[in-house]
């Protein structure tokens, strides 16, 4: 007998999500990762130790004894550049257009060519947060930036250009609307804050959670719109990531790392996307920093281009379950 699908309500951006389970069951219901990053035959790769001078000189580098862990370079090639204040000009009744002012940078987090977020260790995913704050911290600086975009593309289908892992700040003149719309949602909310509530229920409710520490917890979240969709939340209240203590960043690293191990060992070599929410600069108002973990298992077809309403064919408290097993099935090996 077939399930009934579920609507599942976003409290972040108010926009629901599809939960129906029986399409899981179709043959080939998830995409393994086929699309492997081209390398360029003719030049090295321009990430890799003893190739510096093929990127930018380094705006920033951590690591002992003058040889590189994280690199963070300018990007050659940027979505976002110069730093003028966004200046809007109407061409015409419907012709509204202006300059993509903003930062782009590229943060090459480890040095090691064949490997991703989820071979760090411990003190290496420190080690990447805390590079991510000190670049949202020389942004907030510049007064003609209002939000800066930390984000890792993870394998072709998730929009990776170069094999090395590395992940992009995208420093802008504007607020995109994904992080006004989750501000909106933290205002509707009737509480003290939606992001501290979310995971102390998930946490009493048990079978979303994936991953817990006494600093931040994982969850498949209740309105999943993806498969083993996951979401990183750092108990500690802070609204702005660079504003996290140096061991709140730490331990958000290794709950990333372990959810991303947790998640290769259920589905295999998949490609995925992190996106790291954070308060826009200069703003008030309630907030809380976050982790989305959006692996590419499916494709987005005409219904949710049409709607925005994502469809969901692994229900997240079956998700979690699985992450869970996946994990202690290794240990016990």
């Amino acid at each position: 007998m077939a399930r009934m699908s579920q609507l599942r309500l976003d409290p972040l951006t108010g926009r629901w999500a599809v939960g129906t389970q029986d399409r899981a069951e179709r043959p080939r219901a998830f995409l393994p990762r086929t699309l492997r990053v081209q390398a360029d035959s003719d030049r090295p790769c321009p990430f890799c130790p003893g190739h510096e001078e093929a990127t930018p000189p380094a705006l920033e580098t951590y690591g002992p004894n003058k040889e590189w862990l994280v690199r963070v370079v300018p990007n050659l090639y940027p979505a976002f550049e110069q730093t003028a204040p966004m200046v809007v000009s109407h061409l015409g009744p419907v012709f509204t257009q202006a300059q993509a002012s903003g930062i782009h940078e590229v943060l090459v987090y480890t040095r090691d060519h064949d490997t991703s977020w989820s071979d760090l260790t411990d003190d290496q995913a420190g080690m990447v947060m805390a590079a991510i704050s000190d670049r949202m911290q020389a942004h907030e600086s510049i007064p003609g930036l209002r939000y800066t975009q930390a984000i890792v593309n993870s394998g072709r289908e998730a929009g990776a250009s170069l094999e090395h892992p590395h992940g992009q700040l995208l420093g802008m003149s504007f607020v995109p609307r994904e992080i006004t719309d989750e501000q909106a949602g933290f205002a509707r909310f009737e509480g003290n804050c939606l992001m501290c509530t979310v995971a102390e229920a998930e946490e009493e409710a048990e079978h979303r959670v994936v991953h817990a520490d006494d600093r931040a917890i994982v969850i498949c979240p209740f309105w999943s719109g993806t498969p083993y969709e996951m979401l990183v939340v750092p108990r500690p209240h802070r609204a702005r990531l660079h504003d996290a203590t140096e061991a709140d960043l730490a331990s958000a690293g290794r709950a990333l790392r372990t959810a991303l191990v947790q998640l290769r060992r259920r589905v295999g070599d998949v490609a995925y996307n992190l996106v790291i929410h954070s308060a826009p600069y200069r703003t008030s108002g309630v907030f809380h920093w976050h982790i989305h973990v959006l692996p590419k298992l499916t494709t987005t077809a005409g219904f949710e281009l049409g709607t925005g309403v994502a469809i969901n064919v692994v229900a997240p408290e079956s998700a979690a379950s699985d992450l869970r097993a996946a994990l202690a099935a290794n240990v016990r090996a």
